[in-house]
């Protein structure tokens, strides 16, 4: 007990109880900003080239040094004057997401709004930017339509596909728990979304959680929010940053150990038996330090067996191997969750 009593002491300090359970910040040396006389925010990144917002729209400049010539340049076009904003979707510590039509185009979108000048908001939409600019319609991730800065708000607002089913946390709060079946056809879909940030882009998103992953109202799941994201120089490389949400954090990220794409599968992994359930597996209620002792020596939590198929319950047990190296990658899942799909169609 007292080993376990000294863990606690250590684990403490890194809860912020004005943040509720999460912690950190990502900050890189080389990025920076400047902001234009005519109203342009320019985003510098040495590594991704150079991000410009104004009151028009986004572009991206790829850097010299990155040989991508046919990614050399992106443009949005997308001003403040041609959104009409009707409601707030939510809000967070970093960003308010609003509602908005595109009177253009006549289509519903969301606004994410960041507060350039702040340092640390700063980083997350420079994360959300290069993230999903270079993958503006890929399946499974929310899409990307362009960004514009508010001078008078020092506001940058990135534009994003409405999801008009919610979160998934939204859906748990109205219908307690999904079912099974529901669950299963997401999977292949979240997964090659995974995959695609793992395999192609060598992220890690770090913050998968119910609040993360998003619906529509023809039941397509999407994942969201990167501005935690962390890239990785190969496949084989390690993160070393405690942040993101320590409800959702795998094993190692707790014990501060180098961590890598398998923290994302046992996020994910953890997400979906929560949603199939319809409650959390860890008992939350007695403070930060006690949830993380829990993650790191209680057994890892399981589907009750009477309730859901065998295939469903040993995926979910696969997702929460402690040991990250036993774990399946997101190709693995995807053969797994198809598997579980023909399953439970026959």
């Amino acid at each position: 007990m007292a080993g376990l009593e000294e863990l606690k002491k250590k684990l403490e300090p890194l809860f912020d109880a004005e943040k509720g359970l999460s912690y950190g910040t990502v900050m890189d040396p080389s990025e920076s900003y400047m902001v234009s006389d005519g109203g342009t925010v320019n985003l510098l990144s040495k590594s991704c080239g150079v991000y410009n917002v104004n009151e028009l729209g986004f572009q991206k400049r790829q850097a010299e040094l990155v040989e991508e010539p046919e990614n050399s340049e992106k443009v949005y076009r997308c001003s403040s004057q041609e959104m009409h904003i009707f409601g707030t979707i939510g809000s967070g510590a970093s960003s308010v997401v609003q509602r908005a039509i595109h009177m253009t185009i006549h289509r519903i979108l969301a606004l994410k709004k960041i507060n350039v000048f702040e340092k640390e908001k700063r980083q997350q939409l420079l994360n959300e930017m290069r993230t999903l600019c270079d993958a503006c319609c890929y399946q499974g991730l929310v899409e990307f339509h362009g960004a514009f800065y508010t001078p008078d708000t020092g506001q940058v607002s990135i534009v994003l596909e409405y999801m008009d089913g919610g979160s998934l946390a939204d859906v748990l709060r109205l219908q307690r728990s999904i079912p099974e079946h529901i669950l299963s056809r997401m999977l292949p879909r979240l997964f090659g979304a995974l995959s695609y940030l793992h395999k192609v882009r060598h992220l890690v998103h770090r913050d998968i959680k119910p609040a993360n992953l998003l619906i529509n109202l023809k039941g397509e799941p999407k994942i969201t929010d990167f501005g935690i994201s962390a890239g990785l120089d190969s496949s084989v490389a390690m993160c070393a940053t405690f942040v993101g949400t320590v409800t959702y954090m795998s094993p190692e990220r707790i014990r501060s150990e180098n961590y890598s794409y398998p923290a994302d599968i046992w996020s994910l992994g953890l997400t979906l038996l929560e949603c199939a359930t319809g409650k959390y597996p860890y008992t939350a209620n007695d403070g930060p330090a006690n949830l993380m002792l829990q993650i790191l020596y209680d057994p890892s939590p399981s589907p009750p067996r009477h309730l859901f198929s065998p295939e469903f319950g040993s995926f979910i047990d696969s997702c929460l191997q402690k040991d990250p190296e036993a774990r399946p990658t997101a190709d693995d899942v995807i053969l797994h969750s198809l598997f579980i799909l023909l399953f439970l169609l026959l």
